[in-house]
């Protein structure tokens, strides 16, 4: 008869099991908190950043963060007009209208540039001058002027070239990283060959940039400064009145006129006359004394014949005799 043994269950085991996982779950719930406490700081850390950036992009016109929160003004493009006018008028005194033209010009900022000065045969004076003033002060100078005297003409022309100005700038700051990265080749090159080639290729985008330059400093003078032409012309003097009824004086100027008027005409007729008549008289000259003498002279004709013989020739008559003086008759 066998004797039945207690089976004995393994409890230090199971109880050795039970312990190890609970201190696995409590390393996993500490990692778990680890990290999660490492996330909250790190969120804690980038969240005055993005504050910050949510600041900025506030604060910049156009920004997202604007978009959603407050619409922002637009933004203003400056514009470029070229300003340019021509005025024509009639004053009594042009030296004068001229210097209140200038002192307007110089006291608003500007300046005078090309000057011309004409007279008539009546003597009546006639001055153009070009005048530049600031556009600010544009239309202050142009009214100044048109009130110096009578206004005669006037034409203004505005033209926009803001697309030209931008078009210009852009180009000039392409045109400047063209010649950098030229120059930055040059350092970096080792062959003769390619330093020559790249030293032609700078010298060509150099060209090209100064002409930009030069262009936008054109571009910013016309649009900073306006041009006025200014015409200022004498006022003819007025004469007197006279009677419309002609008196004994009219009369005798008006026939002194005609003569005198008759005595011009009749030497310019004379004056526009002589060179033929000096030429025929010179041919008729040449022709008496050079060109008859030199022709053969016609044979004496024959006696005419008749059935009785030929006729008698007529004789000359005998020329009388010359007196000389001292001899008695």
């Amino acid at each position: 008869m066998r004797t039945r043994r207690p089976v004995r269950r393994p409890a230090p085991a199971l109880a050795a099991l039970l312990l190890a996982s609970a201190l696995a779950l409590t390393g996993c719930s500490g990692a778990g908190e680890d990290s999660a406490g490492s996330s909250k700081a790190d969120r804690g850390v980038a969240a005055p950043q993005a504050d910050d950036e949510d600041g900025a992009k506030e604060a910049a016109p156009g920004g997202a963060g604007s978009g959603a929160r407050a619409t922002a003004p637009p933004k203003v493009t400056t514009t470029h007009i070229i300003r340019t006018a021509s005025l024509t008028v009639r004053v009594k005194d042009v030296p004068k209208a001229l210097e209140q033209a200038r002192t307007g010009t110089e006291n608003a900022g500007g300046y005078v540039g090309n000057e011309t000065t004409t007279r008539d045969a009546e003597g009546h004076e006639r001055t153009r001058v070009v005048l530049r003033v600031p556009v600010e002060k544009y239309d202050e100078v142009l009214a100044e002027l048109e009130g110096t005297g009578k206004l005669l003409d006037r034409s203004a022309k505005a033209e926009d070239v803001t697309d030209q100005v931008v078009d210009v700038k852009s180009r000039i700051t392409s045109q400047r990283a063209s010649v950098a990265r030229i120059r930055e080749l040059m350092d970096r090159a080792d062959k003769l060959s390619d330093v020559v080639t790249l030293e032609g290729e700078l010298s060509t985008r150099q060209a090209d940039l100064e002409a930009l330059l030069a262009r936008q400093e054109s571009l910013k003078d016309r649009t900073s400064l306006a041009t006025i032409t200014l015409s200022l012309s004498e006022t003819p003097v007025k004469k007197e009145a006279k009677d419309d009824d002609p008196g004994f004086v009219d009369a005798l100027a008006g026939g002194w006129n005609a003569f005198v008027t008759m005595l011009r005409w009749l030497a310019v007729v004379f004056g526009a006359v002589l060179p033929f008549a000096a030429v025929a008289a010179l041919t008729v000259l040449l022709w008496l004394r050079v060109v008859r003498p030199r022709l053969p002279r016609r044979p004496a004709p024959a006696p005419m014949t008749t059935a009785l013989g030929p006729l008698p020739m007529a004789r000359p008559a005998p020329e009388a005799p010359s007196s000389k003086p001292g001899e008695q008759d």
